[in-house]
């Protein structure tokens, strides 16, 4: 029996559906639910391919799979959506098998159980379903549900990348990287994280800009470097944004700009990060693209000293010398009371500086 594929967006997210040639009734109901699903008729698309998947083709139980699993018609309902996967993963249907795998993978509607994960995953890799064999790649990376090994990895992270998938093109240029399960290579492992970055993946954006920064196996290239950082900043790659806010102090690959330096060591700070925390300390303490402020300043030090790094406590116990106890338990004070991913203090909100 044949099957063909038809891609239908839905929002931004690009879903394929598969379409039977298996009788002519069947197919024109298919069709049917094919039109009414591009139209928004989530409903009348489930009542077209019911049938169909009832009679048992693959195509249209792993299609009433997805729509239970994304909440399309009738509602989320991951108990169903298991139901058609299963029964399509068990005649073969690739992208079922993947799709079952990840719901045991991320225990959603179904016990978490790494072993069936990495079952269904390894059917559908050998298949070539490039996500399976990405995260069956990714399975034998991390010795979830089977054994750690990096060889294994490595061979179906190269038939995912190889199909185009960024993930896998990262994870495969991090083996060259460190020479892990493949011979170790610098070139090759630029090779597959500027296709992974050029993609828009976030962590081989910064790998390459890390290596640009660095001179490391490529030529040390700033400019290079801060085109990588940046991307990869927008996307919020925390230790992208705090590279860049360094790169914009510095003035290296770029021209040197304080505010902008801020702007992105904030970002990161709000997140959490105990660097990016420090810099502001840093440059409200000197008042670098900013105006000076060492309330504000104790305040950043004690956030990155509770994390625990060691520059932090030094700034920290050299600023106490310069305020006053009333200064010093208003710092402390909004330190206590700031939570992570929540705006920061302004110098408006200081009421003992100057």
């Amino acid at each position: 029996m044949r099957e063909m594929s038809k891609a239908v967006m839905i929002g931004g997210l690009v879903v394929l559906l598969s379409s039977p040639v298996f009788g002519q009734s069947f197919s024109q109901s298919f069709e049917d639910g094919i039109e009414a699903f591009k139209g928004g008729d989530y409903v009348a698309a489930i009542e077209s391919w019911k049938p169909v998947a009832e009679q048992g083709h693959a195509g249209a139980q792993y299609n009433l799979g997805l729509m239970y699993n994304l909440g399309k018609g009738e509602g989320q309902d991951y108990t169903k959506a298991i139901k058609w996967y299963r029964k399509a993963a068990e005649q073969g249907h690739a992208r079922a098998q993947n799709n079952l795998g990840r719901m045991y993978d991320n225990g959603t509607g179904i016990a978490l159980n790494e072993i069936e994960a990495v079952k269904w995953y390894r059917k559908a890799a050998e298949q070539g379903e490039q996500r399976a064999q990405y995260r069956l790649g990714l399975k034998y990376h991390r010795g979830e549900g089977t054994s750690q090994n990096y060889s294994e990895a490595a061979k179906w992270y190269r038939q995912s990348a190889e199909q185009g998938v960024a993930n896998a093109q990262f994870s495969l240029g991090f083996l060259y990287e460190f020479g892990k399960g493949v011979s170790q290579s610098g070139n090759k492992a630029v090779k597959w994280y500027r296709k992974a970055a050029e993609q828009g993946q976030q962590k081989a954006q910064f790998n390459l800009a890390r290596m640009y920064d660095r001179g490391n196996i490529v030529p040390q290239d700033f400019s290079e470097a801060v085109k990588w950082y940046l991307r990869a900043a927008e996307q919020g790659e925390i230790r992208s944004q705090v590279n860049l806010g360094r790169k914009y102090y510095s003035g290296k690959g770029i021209p040197q700009n304080f505010s902008e330096a801020i702007k992105w060591y904030r970002r990161a700070a709000e997140r959490g990060d105990p660097i990016a925390q420090l810099n502001l300390a840093s440059m409200y303490s000197s008042g670098e693209g900013v105006t000076r402020n060492l309330v504000l300043a104790y305040f950043f030090a004690n956030l990155s000293s509770s994390r625990g790094h060691q520059e932090s406590f030094e700034l920290r116990d050299t600023l106490i010398k310069k305020l006053s106890p009333e200064q010093i338990a208003e710092a402390q004070n909004m330190a206590t009371s700031w939570k992570v991913g929540t705006p920061f203090p302004s110098k408006d909100d200081v009421t003992t500086w100057p």
